[in-house]
Formats: C-alpha cells, structure tokens, sequence
C-alpha cells in the first residue's frame, strides 16, 4: 500500500496544526530556537535544533504525523519507507512505539552510524544500489514489500508534519525575517514554509545545498528539473541527482532559491557549532548554518534548521582535527 501521490499545493495550516496535536501525543520534541554564539556574523543567526529529536533529527515529526494520521488497518502489514538514513529512523521508531513491522530500503552508501540506529529501532534494513533506491522514491514502492509506504518527502501527512517546525520558529521568533533549511527532497523547506506562508507572509526560506550535490539550483536556473552530477560525501542527508519533479511545483512556488556551499564551508559550520554552542551537528544541519555565514540569506534575523545530528564519529573527529572525511 502506497501513500498519496504528489504534492502539488502547499498544506493548509490547519493539517500543521493537527499535525502539532498529532506529535504531543507521540512523543515529538518541541525543539528550542538558539543565537549562534558568534560576534561577527553577517546577520542574526538563531538555531533551530532538530538535533535534539529523539532519533536525533527533525524526519521523526513527518514520520510520527503520517503513520499517526494513517487508517488503521492500513497498518496491519507494518510499514516501510525508502531513506539514507534518517526518515528511516523516524518511521522504525514510530513503527516500535506501534508494535509493527518496518522494513527500509536504503541506498548502499548510507553510513554506518545511520544503518545501526535503524536498526536498533527494530528495523529491517534492505541496501540497494544508489538507483534502485532513488527508484523507489520515484514510484512510491518496492515490490516484494506489502506494509503501508511513508514517502520520505511528498507524502502531504510528511509535509505537515515537517511544518510544525515553522508553528515553532514563529512562536519564538515571530519577526523572523529568513529560514534556512538543508535540501534533500523538499518535504521539509516546503513544510516549513507552508506555515510561513499563512502565518508570515513576509518571511522568506531558501534551501542550503553542496557543490556536490546541488540539483535545486540547477532547477532554479534551468526552470524545470534537470538532472545534475551527484557525489557522496559526508554531507548524506542531503543532495540527490535531481530534484522529484512532482515536488518541483511546490518547491518553485514556496522556496525562494538555493544557496549553495561547498565542503570547506559545512565542516567548518560542523566545528563551530561546537566550540561555539556545544552543538553537534551533521554535514546537511551545519549545511544551512553554512549558507547563512555566507550571507546569502539576508541581514535581518535568519533561523537555520539544524536538521539533525546523525553524523558517524570518526567522520566527525576528522572534521574537528580539521581534516575533511
């Protein structure tokens, strides 16, 4: 059984705010919203720490909000859904919290760190070849699996979820001027911003992406999707070959454009996060506090989603000696 298709509109605010109701009960973190410790920056950059989830990433709200809103029965045969890493955290401890199966197809580059804590959720995990698993977001299954997909970035239950962090930011900060968010699929620059959209119109969210993997510029510049040359790289919980095209329709009318930055910038976002406010971050969270360094996202009071902090420790320890992974 497969999720809806498509997300052609943004979500309306009151599935946000069911979606909020949704999380209380499941145990979802409301996050805090921090300064960045930093004097000199070009704007004033405040952190929202999705890092401090219970899986350690904002993907369980979206999670949490689609398999809590799902018909019951629906869920008899578990549930599955394709990720690097961590929307597959999030839907395997939903699934534990449930008592159900959960079965994820991951692509064969997902890091260690990542595949032992979907599997310490009681996760069984399916590794597939970069293709085969971009395969199954694009069609919404995988055959030989029969449990209810959570699609990790179009399912509209996913995309409210993932706007209750923009209810969070306004509630804290509510002149905040821009939004930065790591760019993956979509499903969290276009949650967040289907909640700025109705409740403050004037703020605007850009998308923070790699050198390595940036297709949402090169959608931007090209007016359509088109498909771009993709590496792995520490940064894994972003960057793809091509931004979804049933995405592409939201994502041009709600996100103002990307701010791309390269590898040097991330790891050196990843270590003052650190040493500046005792934040641990992984390569996509400081990718957005990367973007907002550069000041390319404006002057005024800029939120930077720090998406998460899944991030393998050696890979991390190499970064903080100053190293690149």
């Amino acid at each position: 059984m497969s999720s809806d298709r498509g997300a052609p509109d943004p979500v309306s605010l009151a599935a946000i705010e069911a979606a909020r109701e949704r999380l209380r009960s499941a145990g979802v973190m409301r996050t805090p919203l921090v300064r960045l410790q930093v004097d000199d920056a070009p704007a004033e950059i405040h952190l929202k720490l999705e890092n401090l989830q219970p899986i350690g990433s904002f993907k369980v709200r979206g999670a949490a909000n689609a398999i809590g809103s799902a018909p019951a029965d629906s869920l008899a045969a578990g549930v599955y859904t394709a990720s690097a890493g961590n929307m597959a955290q999030g839907v395997a401890w939903m699934a534990r919290r449930l008592g159900i199966p959960c079965s994820v197809v991951v692509p064969d580059h997902a890091p260690h760190a990542k595949l032992d804590a979907i599997e310490a959720f009681g996760a069984s995990v399916i590794k597939v070849p970069f293709e085969q698993w971009w395969e199954v977001i694009v069609s919404h299954e995988y055959p030989g699996l029969d449990g209810h997909f959570v699609h990790p970035v179009s399912d509209r239950d996913v995309i409210a979820g993932n706007g209750t962090v923009g209810l969070e930011i306004l509630e804290d900060l509510p002149d905040v001027d821009a939004v930065v968010v790591p760019y993956g699929g979509g499903g969290l620059s276009t949650g967040i911003a289907s909640a700025l959209a109705a409740t403050r119109p004037a703020a605007v969210v850009h998308a923070a992406e790699v050198t390595t993997a940036a297709p949402l510029a090169a959608a931007f510049e090209a007016g359509a999707p088109v498909d771009v040359d993709y590496q792995p790289t520490f940064v894994d919980g972003i960057g793809s070959g091509r931004v979804l095209d049933e995405m592409w329709p939201l994502v041009r009318t709600l996100v103002a454009g990307s701010i791309v930055v390269d590898l040097e910038a991330v790891a050196s976002a990843i270590r003052l996060l650190v040493a500046r406010n005792q934040v641990v971050a992984e390569g996509a969270g400081a990718a957005a506090v990367a973007a907002a360094l550069q000041g390319d996202a404006g002057m005024g009071k800029v939120v930077c989603v720090v998406s998460g902090g899944r991030i393998d420790p050696h890979k991390l320890a190499a970064i903080l000696e100053g190293a690149m992974p």
